[in-house]
């Protein structure tokens, strides 16, 4: 059975990604160079994943609130579990590279185009919490309350 997924750990690997990134790209604008491009797909892309995870996730969370219209597959079931899990590690990973870029920018926020991909970077985070939270969310809808059926069955036993 599979536990959910804890909120600090992700924190605690967002806030690592972010500081060790942060620390790396310091050093290599230090060197004269600049930080590689970001194109407005990358937020787009998160958009879209964080989508389809609620569009997976919508259907489990119907039946585990009781609409059973038609049957849910548990395979498709542990597949949105899965799925959502790795939605919010990729959220708080990605999470720790685009707040790294973020804070390496904001020194050198008075020249415009390191000012644009600081927004980039900026809206890239937001879609990369949104990602997180999409995660978080669909796994608490895959969650089954046993208690009845525990209860049910201990009785049986009796």
């Amino acid at each position: 059975m599979l536990k959910p997924t804890r909120t600090l750990p992700l924190v605690a690997i967002a806030v690592g990604v972010a500081v060790v990134a942060w620390i790396v790209l310091r050093l290599w604008m230090s060197g004269g160079h600049e930080l590689p491009g970001l194109p407005w797909t990358a937020p787009g892309v998160m958009v879209l994943l964080a989508g389809v995870v609620l569009a997976f996730g919508w259907p489990v969370r119907q039946w585990t609130r009781g609409s059973r219209l038609r049957p849910l597959d548990p395979l498709r079931a542990a597949r949105t579990v899965v799925l959502a899990k790795a939605s919010q590690y990729c959220g708080a990973l990605l999470s720790g590279w685009y707040a790294a870029q973020v804070l390496a920018l904001l020194p050198t926020l008075d020249v415009e185009p390191r000012r644009s991909l600081a927004v980039r970077a900026g809206i890239a985070l937001l879609c990369a919490v949104g990602l997180w939270v999409v995660g978080w969310l669909v796994e608490r809808w895959c969650r089954v309350d046993r208690s009845d059926e525990d209860e049910h069955s201990g009785a049986d036993v009796a």
